[in-house]
């Protein structure tokens, strides 16, 4: 969830689009405008279907921003930090930056989102049922049996019943999904180990993703539904991948526990002068060494840090008369670390912040230099605790 852009802060909670929420959007504008509406009430204007289908997948996707806020919200209550929530191909996620301490925390943060889905479907049916001036009996009948005219009592009908049906499918026990969470918080009660549950739900979310992938190729070959078959496909493939990967940043996590940042984090990495021209970084530091960042430090305090996209800004014919402290991050805007952090603490930080070194400080003094490449070299060293549980 690295590409995209920020439309906006809701509670304090970043928002952003990735490029691939185009597509889905786009996907369901076109479906709804020229195929769903049109069906159910073929007396609209093409313009009226357009305009009701662009309308419908913008609410659609607030619901499904609500979802993601609610599970954001209850997280906080809990006093996991929650960065931002990104709206992408398959949806939305929020970006949870630690594990659940309890099966209970795990359970209501998980629960709360399709619960939303859910309650925000009734109440969209509720209201689509009094603009219809239907009887109770009717407001869950299927949408092609109603045909209604108005534009805004199918609109709410719509987005009645595809919420609820968006809380259900998230309550499929398949991890990561909301279901797989919640299977995952019962099997942890259950065992008092959070490692082997998220092995479990993993396995679990890996045979219902190949379920999917096996039904969509049916559908395909069956010829009962082209595009049916390819997006049951693949949503199966991402929801067995994306198991798989949540199981693998456990294993990963378990291995960097108790190592602290000062085991992994390169002492004496090469510095920079802020008075240093660019050019004698590049001849002097880049040129010398395999490393992509170096600190700035006056004696030994840091006061910053220079790229080498800070590097790249600079036109050559300017690297010897542009200075260090001119193109730099400074230090009041640097991400750190200090020497007994946990480094499992210090990878969701780099992950976090899409960082590929954090500075090693301790009072201020800059004392090393912590890179993913070093985390790696420390997980391939390690590598034989990578299935330490069963």
């Amino acid at each position: 969830m690295r590409s995209g852009f920020r439309i906006g802060t809701i509670l304090g909670l970043q928002i952003y689009i990735d490029w691939s929420w185009i597509l889905i959007f786009l996907l369901v504008v076109w479906n709804l405008g020229g195929l769903v509406f049109p069906q159910m009430a073929p007396g609209w204007s093409l313009a009226t279907a357009w305009i009701t289908a662009v309308v419908a997948a913008l609410v659609f996707f607030a619901s499904v921003l609500a979802h993601e806020m609610a599970h954001s919200l209850v997280a906080r209550r809990f006093q996991i930090p929650v960065r931002r929530i990104t709206l992408f191909l398959f949806g939305g996620v929020a970006s949870i930056e630690q594990e659940p301490r309890s099966p209970r925390a795990e359970f209501l943060i998980t629960i709360v989102g399709p619960i939303t889905s859910v309650v925000l479907g009734i109440i969209f049916v509720i209201l689509g049922g009094i603009s219809a001036r239907v009887g109770q009996a009717q407001m869950f009948a299927p949408l092609g049996g109603l045909r209604p005219e108005s534009p805004i009592t199918v609109l709410l009908f719509w987005l009645g019943q595809v919420n609820i049906a968006v809380g259900i499918f998230n309550l499929i026990p398949g991890f990561p999904l909301d279901g797989g969470r919640v299977l995952r918080s019962i099997l942890w009660a259950i065992t008092g180990s959070l490692p082997r549950s998220t092995r479990w739900a993993s396995s679990v979310g890996q045979a219902v993703g190949w379920i999917m992938i096996i039904a969509g190729v049916v559908t395909f070959f069956a010829g009962r539904g082209f595009v049916t078959g390819i997006w049951l496909a693949f949503i199966g493939w991402f929801l067995a991948s994306a198991a798989r990967q949540s199981y693998e940043q456990l294993v990963v996590h378990h291995i960097l526990e108790g190592a602290p940042v000062s085991a992994l984090m390169r002492r004496d990495p090469p510095t920079a002068d802020s008075r240093m021209t660019i050019w004698d970084v590049v001849h002097d530091r880049v040129m010398g060494t395999d490393d992509h960042a170096f600190p700035v430090v006056e004696g030994d305090r840091l006061v910053g840090i220079i790229c080498l996209h800070d590097i790249r800004r600079v036109p050559r014919d300017e690297w010897q008369s542009t200075r260090v402290a001119d193109v730099m991050t400074g230090g009041d805007a640097l991400v750190t670390v200090q020497p007994g952090d946990d480094s499992a603490d210090a990878l969701d930080l780099l992950s976090g912040k899409d960082l590929n070194q954090l500075p090693v400080v301790q009072d201020g003094a800059l004392v090393g230099l912590l890179r993913r490449r070093d985390i790696m070299r420390w997980l391939q060293l390690h590598a034989q605790q990578a299935r330490p549980w069963g």
